[in-house]
């Protein structure tokens, strides 16, 4: 759907300001429907599997991606879902890497046939 997903998530090294509420809002249009932001402060969205198995596999395949990116999102499992909290600790908000990996994430779960 996005083509943030073609895009690699860029190390953040600090010293500049979080995306603010018009930075924000047209990137979160590239997304597909299901992520929020979250106080102007996080990207969160909850996945739904069929089983406690399938949200360890998606947990898992989300941290292989996270490792290859070099961005990494809060996770938490459940039985049947998989919840992400993407934002940059850095300057403790949102940047655009945080949209990179969000689409990345829903491009993996399209590809495993979840979502």
């Amino acid at each position: 759907m996005s083509e943030l997903a073609d895009r690699q998530c860029v190390p953040c090294r600090g010293g500049v300001p979080p995306l603010d509420a018009a930075q924000i809002a047209p990137l979160l249009g590239q997304l597909e429907p299901g992520w929020q932001v979250i106080g102007g402060h996080h990207l969160q969205r909850r996945y739904r599997l069929k089983n406690f198995r399938e949200a360890l596999a998606l947990a898992n395949r989300i941290g292989e991606l996270a490792e290859q990116q070099r961005h990494h999102p809060e996770l938490r499992l459940g039985w049947g879902y998989l919840e992400v909290a993407i934002w940059t600790h850095k300057v403790d908000g949102l940047t655009e890497s945080d949209f990179v990996l969000a689409a990345k994430c829903d491009r993996l779960v399209r590809e495993l046939g979840g979502g």
